[in-house]
């Protein structure tokens, strides 16, 4: 599969990354096959042919076409080669890359081939990684939507995944977006109420949300920290989970999220727990 024009060398890497770029060149037509400027090679191709043949005849304005189509698939390829090596490490041994639709795949690369910003390369290359790891974890929807979205509200994202608790589901645990621990960790109302309009979110300040109809404890962890959560009565017992909750998008990306712990979280959430009379074991 190597030869003199690869920028890496498939003997080199594993098992999986050698299948996922043979999946993506198989794919997308070569469009990396592996890890080369076949396109591009082309393309450049072309143009020499057609400069050989007429050069004479060439207007400026089709010269000046010509060279920008070339930068243009050059930063496209630079950027497609950038999130697939960035995907690489995050592999599992027992990924399925093979087991990647292709129509996934032709939609993921038509959608991130223009973006070169570094930390929006680091979403897609674990989005890619992601499926390769697990074929079916993310929608064509969920990648759609990513080409759509800006740095910062990647960036806010992560900061509501920082809030994480898991009871089964995942749920980010916003009490009450007033209280100073969600200030000062990069929340607020109108940061959540945006987060809600783009569709990565639920947001309803004046509802909280709830698990109801449990029984006498329930088990929930935040970032591995595990507790167990005993009700005064027996049966019929309600957990209040805050006033946010993730859309079937924002589950999708809370997986490959960068979210940092809060230590000051875990203590903030017990203590809300203990003032509603709900016993907190600590594991």
């Amino acid at each position: 599969m190597s030869d003199g024009s690869s920028l890496i060398n498939l003997g080199d890497i594993s098992k999986p990354a050698t299948v996922l770029i043979e999946k993506i060149s198989d794919a997308i037509g070569g469009y990396c096959k592996p890890f080369q400027m076949r396109r591009i090679a082309k393309a450049e191709s072309d143009v020499e042919i057609i400069k050989f043949k007429s050069q004479l005849e060439l207007e400026d304005l089709q010269k000046r076409a010509l060279n920008r189509f070339i930068n243009e698939e050059s930063r496209k390829q630079e950027n497609m080669e950038e999130i697939t090596q960035k995907a690489l490490p995050y592999l599992g041994d027992d990924a399925k890359p093979e087991n990647i639709q292709d129509d996934w795949l032709i939609n993921f690369f038509d959608k991130c081939r223009n973006i070169s910003d570094t930390d929006m390369q680091s979403i897609w290359s674990k989005i890619l990684s992601g499926e390769a790891n697990a074929p079916g974890s993310f929608s064509k929807r969920c990648v759609n939507f990513i080409a759509s979205l800006e740095t910062s509200e990647a960036l806010q994202f992560t900061s509501l995944c920082s809030f994480e608790w898991n009871f089964g589901i995942k749920v980010p645990l916003v009490m009450n977006d007033e209280d100073s621990i969600y200030r000062e960790n990069g929340l607020n109302f109108s940061i959540l109420t945006h987060l809600d309009t783009i569709g990565l979110i639920k947001f309803n300040s004046f509802s909280p949300i709830s698990s109801r109809g449990l029984g006498k404890s329930i088990k929930g962890s935040y970032f591995g920290r595990w507790v167990i959560l005993d009700f005064e009565k027996e049966t019929n017992n309600e957990l209040n989970l805050g006033t946010v909750i993730f859309s079937q998008i924002g589950k999708e990306l809370a997986n490959i999220s960068e979210a940092k712990i809060i230590p000051s979280f875990f203590d903030y959430c017990t203590a809300k727990w203990k003032e509603k009379n709900i016993r907190v074991r600590v594991l």
